[in-house]
């Protein structure tokens, strides 16, 4: 099985967890450790605010057996009381203050590098799993985490200091009082690990439900115009409210085993409290132990069972907090199946963008059993001009996927100036390249961001000189800011035309001796197209270009045609060559030129 396939797998909403409970948390403990000086700080702070607060008890009982006799002692003792008060509640203040900041520092440095693997993750990846599940363990599940390794680690360890501290000076205080306190304990340590085995179990599901949601209303967000166009509003929202009804559910069941838990725990703290209070009543009665004592071990017993209880609603959320790194950890075990060899060939310098393809075969993971490519031999030359036609699905954009390496194929090999791209790091590989696709990627951001994508350290006149070349410039200097004006999400704000030609703006940008045109000028105006190849002309030269059309009167000019179909390459030559071999081309240009010849009599005779 292929590492896609298993990753694929193992995001599978529902998938039920086998791994020990905190093992998915230990992975991101190293997180924490980068903050040392913060640990060290919140640990002394509730080191201090647990002592102060075991300290109470003994003010207490000195103050109820001797203060009240003893004029004077009084005053000193409530003194004391105020002073140990003071002491816990800056202590707290400083554990609350640095656990929080821990937490939410850790929490950004998982966000970043959660971020950072999903962008080495090669595309095969992406065509298999969900954007909007990925979003979901980016954020909700993050969230979670920052509650278990910040807050809840911190209740954890004070608890747990609280309830070894509570029970050493019960022991101390009373030795046979202690011993009813230490029987009870298994009796709620059994439901404690019962059913937070069931709440990791429900909580997992719950986020697994949440992250169903949050796809499907992040797919249909994105495509909001299609979904109004087609008015299929109340399919939509019926279904994304099925699906957050099912979240509820999740959510829902999740918690009443959280709460059932909770009952449970501290039914049984304060039963066991009151059986020790009785007992201990009997005793002062019968003049074994003083009314201080007793008070002081009652507080200590609540102490310990306060810190018992708390201890079981912290363990449903660290529970809770497992199955989140659980799922974010299948994310970070995920690893790319294109990578850099270990010892990567050096590509020539200076580089000539020469391509070669021998004998390819390929068919993408998504689906192994249908062959996209089937032998496929061609070569490219250094400064040469191809266009790579054929009808629909004849494994033409497959060309350009191969050449920059997202996909290896299956059989032969692919070089990139004598290379062979496997055995080259991708990155340098890619950098070599500039890629005008025919579905362009637009962000969120300004006009010179989106340009500058192509080159990050661009100065701003190479970004006006580049927008100048794809005649851009003209629609840039009518938008409100310029350069500076937002495009809104995917570039809603621009036509086709204008995105394609932001697009052709980053690839001369960047300025790489291999151009990839995928339908460059397919969304372009008959006026722009021709202002849009006058540049491309431009750009195309002194650099291999490999171009990828369905209009054939675009590639009229180029040095040799590759015709393929059924992913084989059935022709090459060029146009004249092409059309007096009577084949495929032949046929396709046939078509087009008559269609388009015919569309132009009609003009004419439509024109007054």
């Amino acid at each position: 099985m292929s590492t896609v396939e298993t990753a694929a797998g193992s995001l599978k909403a529902g998938t039920e967890p086998r791994r020990p409970k905190l093992r998915p948390l230990m992975r991101f403990l190293p997180f924490a450790w980068r903050y040392k000086a913060l640990i060290l700080g919140a640990g002394i702070s509730l080191l201090v605010a647990s002592l102060a607060t075991l300290a109470v008890p003994l003010a207490i009982r000195r103050m109820i057996d001797f203060g009240f006799s003893v004029e004077g002692m009084i005053n000193q003792y409530f003194a004391m009381l105020v002073v140990i008060a003071a002491v816990l509640a800056v202590a707290s203040a400083a554990r609350f203050y640095l656990v929080t900041t821990i937490g939410e520092r850790v929490v950004a440095d998982i966000r970043t590098a959660v971020f950072d693997h999903l962008a080495t993750l090669s595309p095969a990846f992406f065509d298999k799993a969900r954007t909007g599940e990925l979003v979901s363990r980016l954020t909700a599940d993050t969230t979670q985490l920052k509650s278990a390794l910040g807050v809840s680690v911190s209740m954890a360890l004070r608890n747990i200091i609280m309830f070894i501290g509570a029970v050493s000076m019960m022991v101390l205080t009373s030795p046979h009082l202690s011993l009813y306190v230490v029987g009870a304990i298994p009796i709620l340590v059994i439901p404690l690990v019962a059913f937070g085995r069931d709440v990791r179990r429900r909580s997992r599901a719950a986020q697994d439900r949440l992250a169903d949601a949050t796809a499907y209303a992040n797919e249909n967000i994105q495509a909001v115009r299609t979904m109004q166009a087609f008015t299929a509003e109340a399919s939509v929202t019926s279904r994304f409210a099925h699906a957050a009804e099912e979240a509820f559910n999740g959510a829902r069941d999740a918690n009443r085993a959280r709460a059932i838990l909770t009952a449970v725990i501290i039914f049984l703290v304060f039963a066991s409290v009151v059986a020790v209070l009785w007992t201990g009543a009997q005793q002062v009665l019968a003049g074994t132990i003083t009314s201080g004592r007793l008070s002081q071990f009652l507080l200590y017993a609540v102490m310990a069972a306060s810190s018992l209880s708390q201890l079981s609603e912290v363990w449903s959320e660290v529970s809770q907090a497992s199955g989140s790194a659980e799922r974010l950890g299948e994310i970070l075990a995920v690893q790319p199946d294109i990578t850099a060899p270990e010892k990567p060939l050096v590509l020539p310098e200076p580089a000539r963008g020469e391509v070669s393809f021998v004998a390819v075969r390929f068919g993408y993971p998504t689906r192994p059993e249908t062959r996209i490519l089937d032998d496929v031999t061609f070569t490219v030359k250094a400064g040469e001009r191809v266009a790579i036609v054929g009808p629909s699905g004849a494994g033409k954009s497959t060309l350009f996927a191969l050449v920059q390496r997202f996909y290896d194929p299956q059989g032969g090999v692919v070089r990139f100036d004598g290379v062979p791209v496997a055995e080259v790091d991708p990155r340098e590989l890619r950098r070599r390249i500039s890629l005008v696709p025919q579905d362009v990627a637009i962000f969120a951001a300004s006009v010179a961001e989106n340009i500058r994508y192509g080159r990050p350290d661009a100065t701003d006149k190479e970004v006006a000189a580049a927008a100048r070349m794809a005649h851009a410039e003209e629609f840039i200097a009518r938008m409100p800011d310029g350069y500076a004006s937002l495009v809104g999400e995917r570039g809603v704000t621009l036509s086709g035309g204008q995105r394609q030609r932001i697009a052709i703006a980053r690839a001369i940008l960047r300025d790489a001796p291999l151009l990839l045109l995928d339908e460059a000028t397919s969304a372009l105006d008959a006026e722009s197209e021709t202002l849009v190849q006058e540049a491309l002309s431009r750009l195309m030269t002194g650099r291999t270009t490999l171009v990828i059309a369905h209009r054939l009167a675009t590639i009229l000019d180029c040095d040799r045609i590759i015709v393929m179909d059924q992913g084989r390459v059935v022709e090459q030559g060029t146009h004249a060559e092409l059309v007096a071999a009577g084949g495929l081309y032949a046929r396709l240009a046939e078509l087009q030129f008559r269609t388009a010849a015919g569309a132009a009599v009609e003009a004419q005779a439509a024109t007054p």
